[in-house]
């Protein structure tokens, strides 16, 4: 089967076009800005090609002294046995939190590391390594 390729700016639909104009019921038309395909009656499927600038974010990781700390609150906080791994990876819903689980986390959190954390930032927090990253953003800004 032939295999299609995105490189760049550019779609190479090439082994697959000769295929295409042999089936009557499948059509094929690209221009330098976009290609369109249909096939069997099945929905079609645009591609636009744009140029877009292109944005490099820089971030880091929080220490692993932060998330191990995390881990060990969030397992105080969830009453989770020393067994249980929680990693930065972990999820608190995966973990058995639910919302009022959630704030005492964050609660927790603020008491440990001498900080505050915004409404805000505190629902957005889903994992160990996110509220890792979180705190160590806030401990910067200070």
């Amino acid at each position: 089967m032939a295999a299609n390729a995105l490189t760049g700016n550019s779609i190479s639909m090439r082994p697959l076009r000769s295929q295409l104009n042999q089936i009557p019921a499948c059509s094929l038309i690209s221009s330098s800005s976009s290609v369109l395909t249909s096939s069997f009656g099945r929905r079609n499927v645009s591609f636009s090609l744009r140029p877009r600038s292109i944005r490099l974010t820089v971030s880091c990781a929080a220490k692993q002294e932060t998330v191990d700390k995390v881990c060990a609150i969030v397992k105080k906080q969830l009453a989770l046995p020393d067994s249980s791994p929680v990693t930065g990876e972990s999820k608190f819903s995966a973990l058995g939190a639910d919302s009022l689980d959630t704030v005492e986390i964050v609660m927790g959190l603020e008491e440990e590391f001498g900080i505050s954390v915004e409404e805000d930032s505190a629902q957005s927090i889903t994992t160990v390594q996110e509220a890792a990253d979180l705190i160590e953003e806030i401990i910067q800004k200070k």
